[in-house]
C-alpha cells in the first residue's frame, strides 16, 4: 500500500491555517441597521394589538439567539425565506391589497410581487447550493469505497434512504403539516445523515462492515468523520470565523417575517405606511443580496476545505490496485462454497466472477441457495453454466446464504476461478432513545 506518511490530524488548529486563506468581507453596516429598523416596527404593531398565541411564538423565536451550527442556519434560513414567500402568494395578501381599490394598493401589491421573486431566487441558489454540497460529500467518501460492484451497491442502498426521507416529507405535507413542521423533518433527517458519518468514524453497527471497504484511509480521517461536529471539534473554527454575520442574516430574515407576519394579522386595523414598505423593500433587497454573497463564500470555502482529502493524496490509489479477487483451482468432479451469514433483511449479496480461459471454452456450475435456522433449504438462484457473471439479489430473510460454483460435470478439466463475493448491509436509520438529545 502508498504511504500515508505526512498526512496530519485534521484538527481545529489544522484548519484555522487552512481558513486563514478565507477572509469573509464584512456585511454591510445596512444589515445591523435595517434589521433593528425593522425590529422595531413589529415592536410597534404588537404595541397595542395582543399577540396570537402563533405570533407569540414567532417573537420569541425572532428574540432568541441564532442556532450555533452554519448548516442549521442554513436550513433555518431557507425555512423563513419559505415562511415569507407563503405571505406574500397572492392568496395570503390582506383582503384590500388582495381587492387593489387604491392605486397606492396596486403598487405595494408590485412591488411584493418583486420583492418575492428576489427571495424565490435566492431560495434557488441555496437550495442548489445544499443538494451540491451534500452530493459532494457523498462523493468524496465513495472514492475511498470499492471500485466495482460493492460501491454501486451502497450508491443504490444509499438512494434508498433518501426515497424513504423524501417520502417521509410527502406523507407529511400530505397529512397538512406545515412549512415550520416540514422543516422540523428535514433537520432531524440532516442530524441523521450526521450520526450515520459519526458511526462510520467510530465503526459502531452497521459500519463496521462498511469500514473494511476503507482499506488505506488513514486515522486521521476516521477520527474526524467522527468529531466534525462535536461543540469544540474541527467545526468549531469554522462557527468561529463564518458564524457571527450568518447569524446576523438569520435574525434579519426573522424580523422580515414577524413584520411581514403581524402587518398582515392587523391589516383591517392598521395600513402600512409609506416609510415601513421603504424600510421593508430595502431590508429584504440587503438580505438578499448579502446572503447570497455569503452563500457563495461558504461554499467556496467548503469546496476547497482540506478535510476532503482526495484518493491520490491519502495513497489509496496503489492499495487499489491490489484488489481483493480471490483464485482457486476447482478440481474436475468438485465444487467450491462460500457461505455468508446475513444479519439484516434487505441486505444485498452480491459475485463478480470469471474462469481463466485456455485453448479450450470453459464454463462452471453456479448457483446460490438458503438455509433457514432450522435446516431447510432454498434456492434463490437456479443453477446454471457461465464463463463469468456479475449479478446481486437483496436479501428479503436473515440467515446463512452459500454461493456455489459447480465443477462436477466435468471428467477431467479443472477450473481457475477468480472471483469475489460481498454482503453489503442495508442502510438503516439508527434507533434513537426518546430522550436522546441531538448534537
Amino acid at each position: 500500500m502508498a504511504s500515508t506518511d505526512g498526512l496530519v490530524p485534521i484538527t481545529r488548529t489544522f484548519l484555522a491555517s487552512y481558513y486563514d486563506k478565507y477572509t469573509f468581507t464584512p456585511l454591510s453596516d445596512d444589515v445591523s441597521r435595517l434589521s433593528s429598523e425593522i425590529r422595531s416596527m413589529a415592536a410597534d404593531l404588537h404595541e397595542d394589538f395582543p399577540l396570537s398565541e402563533g405570533e407569540q411564538l414567532l417573537v420569541q423565536e425572532a428574540d432568541c439567539q441564532p442556532p450555533h451550527k452554519i448548516d442549521e442556519n442554513m436550513w433555518k434560513n431557507r425555512e423563513q425565506i419559505e415562511e415569507i414567500l407563503f405571505l406574500l402568494e397572492s392568496s395570503n395578501l390582506p383582503k384590500a391589497l388582495q381587492q387593489q381599490s387604491m392605486v397606492e394598493d396596486a403598487e405595494l401589491v408590485s412591488l411584493l410581487g418583486q420583492l418575492k421573486d428576489k427571495l424565490q431566487n435566492t431560495l434557488k441558489i441555496l437550495e442548489s447550493t445544499q443538494s451540491r454540497n451534500s452530493e459532494y460529500i457523498f462523493n468524496t467518501v465513495m472514492t475511498y469505497m470499492p471500485q466495482d460492484f460493492r460501491g454501486t451497491l451502497i450508491r443504490q442502498q444509499r438512494e434508498r434512504s433518501e426515497r424513504n426521507k423524501q417520502a417521509e416529507v410527502d406523507a407529511l405535507v400530505n397529512s397538512g403539516g406545515s412549512i415550520h413542521d416540514r422543516y422540523a423533518l428535514l433537520w432531524k433527517q440532516q442530524m441523521e445523515r450526521r450520526r450515520q458519518l459519526a458511526q462510520l468514524g467510530s465503526a459502531t453497527g452497521v459500519y463496521k462492515t462498511l469500514v473494511k471497504y476503507l482499506v488505506g484511509v488513514p486515522q486521521v480521517l476516521l477520527d474526524f468523520v467522527r468529531q466534525i461536529n462535536d461543540d469544540q471539534g474541527p467545526m468549531e473554527e469554522q462557527r468561529h470565523r463564518y458564524g457571527p454575520p450568518l447569524y446576523r442574516l438569520t435574525t434579519m430574515v426573522l424580523n422580515i417575517r414577524l413584520f411581514i407576519s403581524l402587518s398582515w394579522g392587523r391589516s383591517e386595523a392598521t395600513k402600512l405606511q409609506r416609510h415601513q414598505i421603504a424600510i421593508l423593500e430595502e431590508a429584504v433587497n440587503v438580505y438578499t443580496s448579502e446572503f447570497e454573497r455569503f452563500i457563495k463564500f461558504i461554499g467556496e470555502v467548503f469546496a476547497n476545505s482540506p478535510f476532503f482529502i482526495t484518493a491520490e493524496e491519502a495513497g489509496l490509489m496503489e492499495a487499489r490496485k491490489n484488489d481483493d479477487y480471490k483464485e482457486i483451482s476447482v478440481p474436475a468432479g468438485k465444487t467450491h462454497e462460500v457461505s455468508l451469514t446475513v444479519e439484516s433483511i434487505n441486505s444485498y449479496i452480491a459475485w463478480d466472477f470469471s474462469l481463466g480461459q485456455g485453448k479450450i471454452n470453459m464454463d462452471i456450475g453456479f448457483c446460490v441457495e438458503y438455509t433457514n435456522p432450522v435446516g431447510q433449504k432454498t434456492l434463490i438462484l437456479p443453477y446454471r453454466r457461465y464463463e463469468s457473471d456479475q449479478g446481486n439479489f437483496c436479501t428479503c430473510m436473515a440467515g446463512n446464504y452459500k454461493l456455489i460454483w459447480d465443477n462436477s460435470y466435468s471428467t477431467f478439466f479443472k477450473k481457475v476461478l477468480r472471483y469475489k463475493v460481498d454482503c453489503i448491509p442495508p442502510v438503516v436509520e439508527p434507533v434513537r432513545a426518546e430522550n436522546e438529545v441531538e448534537g
